[in-house]
């Protein structure tokens, strides 16, 4: 338990320091470093031989490709560098029959995709509510994403705890309840909730965070989208302990101590930061 809280207390600060980078490329290239870093997990928890590498090699360039498309000379690239990744899969299957599995490539690209697809969240999120703009609203977001995850977890460990019976999918993580997860819901809607409060007054948007003036009905809208993050944030987990289990490893990786590899700290992040991202944007900022 100690060394998983100094990890967090450090992983805190240079969260803290990342965010200070945010409105430079140099916040794109650490969320980038980031993703190689998760798709690297993936691709060594799903075994690849040596003969495999291209299949992690095509996904570096494609990723920087990804993360730097805010700019709007890389975003032209996105959709042909997609197809040629796609065909690239395609063809060194072909070219590799017999010494290449099929199911182990499908799900290095499909696990590979719904974590470039998260991060990449914080990046729109950074293109879409520029700073001189919309002030710091962007920011917040990601903390507010972060927030349903690692909050979410939080409560829906000490409610599991305290009041948990029932196993929620024993099979697939065994000291998950339901009583934790329902646990998890509420803390996620209670922290949303707060941490919307502080920001609106800290950075006097009570009003709204954008033109649309929603008011005070903004929180009920917060309350409802920490709802649906805290069980995509579950589902997440689940996902995630599913392809450990298959793959027969207990962490992605040691890079946090106490803590595992990135993806299993950022498991319940990878579908609530898509959605918080597409929500929050298509609601407060029209």
């Amino acid at each position: 338990m100690k060394t998983r809280i100094i990890t967090a207390v450090v992983g805190i600060v240079v969260l803290i320091g990342v965010l200070f980078t945010f409105d430079t490329l140099i916040f794109n290239l650490v969320i980038t470093a980031i993703t190689l870093i998760a798709l690297h997990e993936i691709y060594a928890a799903l075994g690849f031989e040596k003969q495999g590498w291209p299949l992690f090699g095509v996904l570096v360039p494609y990723t920087f490709l990804v993360m730097l498309s805010s700019y709007e000379l890389y975003r032209r690239l996105v959709m042909p560098a997609s197809f040629l990744v796609v065909l690239f899969y395609a063809i060194y299957l072909v070219v590799r029959n017999g010494t290449i599995s099929y199911q182990k490539a499908s799900g290095l690209a499909m696990f590979s995709g719904i974590v470039i697809f998260c991060f990449y969240s914080f990046i729109r999120l950074k293109e879409l509510l520029p700073v001189e703009e919309y002030g710091y609203d962007a920011v917040f977001f990601i903390l507010l994403i972060l927030c349903f995850a690692w909050g979410g977890d939080t409560c829906a460990y000490f409610a599991g705890r305290a009041f948990g019976k029932h196993k929620l999918c024993p099979v697939v993580s065994p000291k998950k309840t339901v009583e934790g997860a329902i646990g998890g819901v509420l803390g996620t809607m209670v922290f949303g909730v707060a941490a919307t409060l502080i920001y609106s007054i800290a950075a006097d948007r009570m009003e709204a965070f954008t033109r649309s003036n929603i008011g005070v009905s903004m929180y009920v809208v917060i309350a409802l989208l920490a709802c649906v993050a805290a069980v995509l944030g579950i589902y997440g987990d689940l996902f995630a302990s599913v392809v450990k289990r298959q793959c027969g490893i207990k962490d992605y990786g040691t890079i946090f101590p106490g803590h595992g590899g990135i993806l299993d700290r950022f498991d319940s992040v990878m579908f609530i930061a898509p959605f918080v991202t597409m929500v929050i944007t298509a609601v407060f900022y029209q």
